[in-house]
């Protein structure tokens, strides 16, 4: 269990420098008990309390990290149970499940699924990141050389599951630098596999049939200095699954319990043989709270889905996505192309430049910082008015690219135009352009 409150203010400096963003250092040390802050952001606090705190000001649910290279997964971390509370951190990885006994053109066909499922969203690359390669024939030969196949065919974060010690250990042999998750310790194997992940440095998955025994095996691997681990807790139904992952939730995070404060993996591959009942346990486990999701297999329209939920679920609510401010090129403009602006909310940015391309008119879209807001709110909010765009229009470096000085503003703010037009002077024309997106097309092609 961790410290109380009073028990790490006990513990802090005492100053009340506000320095860490709070007025007091007790309802620092409140924050901190309760997981919305860090020790990090007390600068005067010493090596003597971090050393004490460090267990203290740890996140409830321990985060850990499987893969290597760009394609890292990393889970748990989390601080909260719903995301308007804070954020949501580590969004779960979605993985595919290849077992040895697969016929190789299946297997083939999953990897090849795997590689080239991979969709453009508000500026993002949706993809699924791991492969859970299951060792179904026994064969440890067979399971290493499945290993490596996917291991030197895809980046994926690697699952590696077998009942069988000596053949997980051959599995980690081939692909011990993408540090693998091991999956997974029982009542019967733990030993040896915790030895196995040490040895490795890689994250170990504990399986038990019921919380106690879960509860159990990890204080046990913990006490051998075993730190990242994954919990599976057996069940195999969209109810008990969905329990146990509140279950752990709350009880890492509002009871305090170390016993359960990791990340889990789930498998709704094993609860149904139905591909669309599949998808929706792993809707459900997407939003409550599953780290890993294995699936039986990846098809488009059972994955994009999936990870839209992901992208929704996991952005956080307080801050809008946003696209950098600057000069976008559309088409390959030319000096004579037009130029229009709009605000930096990705959304926005995303249909108003779909909508350019669409039109096939080579255009220059200005993209003006609003801190995310959208074109109405951001007028409403007093970012995107006359005098604020006429001056981040000059300031732009636009009139380097285009001889003609001619700005289209969105119609929905046509009433900023005459404060636009003194901001930017006589030499400057201010078009007004369609109030929807869904009509720059038609007004492009026309010539306006």
């Amino acid at each position: 269990m961790g410290l109380t409150g009073i028990q790490i203010f006990k513990l802090l400096p005492k100053t009340n420098c506000k320095e860490c963003g709070v007025p007091t250092c007790l309802a620092f040390a409140m924050n901190l008990a309760a997981g919305k802050a860090e020790l990090s952001a007390c600068p005067y606090v010493s090596e003597e309390a971090k050393a004490l705190l460090s267990e203290a000001s740890a996140p409830p649910i321990r985060p850990l990290a499987i893969g290597s290279g760009e394609n890292v997964v990393k889970i748990g971390g989390e601080t909260v149970l719903f995301r308007h509370e804070k954020t949501f951190v580590n969004k779960p990885g979605l993985a595919v499940l290849i077992s040895d006994t697969l016929p190789e053109a299946e297997v083939n066909g999953r990897l090849k699924r795997f590689k080239e499922l991979k969709y453009e969203r508000v500026g993002l690359t949706l993809r699924p990141e791991m492969v859970a390669v299951k060792n179904e024939s026994g064969d440890p030969g067979k399971f290493e050389a499945l290993v490596k196949k996917v291991k030197a065919e895809t980046d994926a974060a690697l699952i590696l599951m077998s009942d069988k010690v000596e053949n997980l250990a051959a599995g980690v042999k081939a692909c011990a630098d993408r540090v693998p998750l091991i999956y997974a310790v029982n009542n019967g194997n733990g030993e040896a596999l915790a030895k196995l992940a040490k040895e490795n440095k890689c994250p170990l998955a504990v399986k038990a049939t019921s919380m106690e025994s879960l509860a159990a095996l990890s204080d046990k691997l913990t006490a051998a200095g075993l730190k990242d681990l994954v919990l599976d807790t057996g069940s195999r139904t969209l109810r008990k699954a969905f329990e146990d992952q509140v279950f752990i939730r709350r009880a890492a995070l509002l009871q305090k319990n170390r016993s359960l404060g990791f990340p889990t993996i789930a498998f709704p591959c094993e609860m149904t043989k139905d591909p669309m009942k599949e998808t929706l346990i792993a809707a459900t486990l997407v939003a409550k709270y599953a780290g890993i999701i294995v699936l039986s297999d990846f098809q488009g329209e059972i994955l994009f889905p999936l990870l839209v939920e992901r992208l929704n679920v996991y952005t956080d609510p307080q801050r809008p996505m946003m696209m950098q401010q600057g000069i976008y090129p559309i088409g390959n403009p030319t000096e004579t192309a037009p130029v229009l602006i709009t605000t930096n909310f990705s959304l926005t940015y995303f249909i108003v430049s779909g909508e350019i391309e669409s039109s096939r008119v080579p255009s220059w879209l200005l993209v003006m910082d609003t801190e995310g807001l959208s074109v109405l709110t951001a007028w409403a909010a007093g970012k995107f008015v006359g005098d604020a765009i006429g001056a981040f229009v000059k300031k732009s470096g636009i009139t380097e690219k285009v001889k003609h000085r001619r700005v289209i503003i969105p119609g929905a703010v046509a009433a900023v135009s005459g404060d636009l037009e003194e901001e930017l002077g006589k030499d400057w024309e201010v078009r007004i352009g369609p109030r929807e997106a869904a009509h720059i097309t038609a007004y492009l092609k026309s010539g306006n």
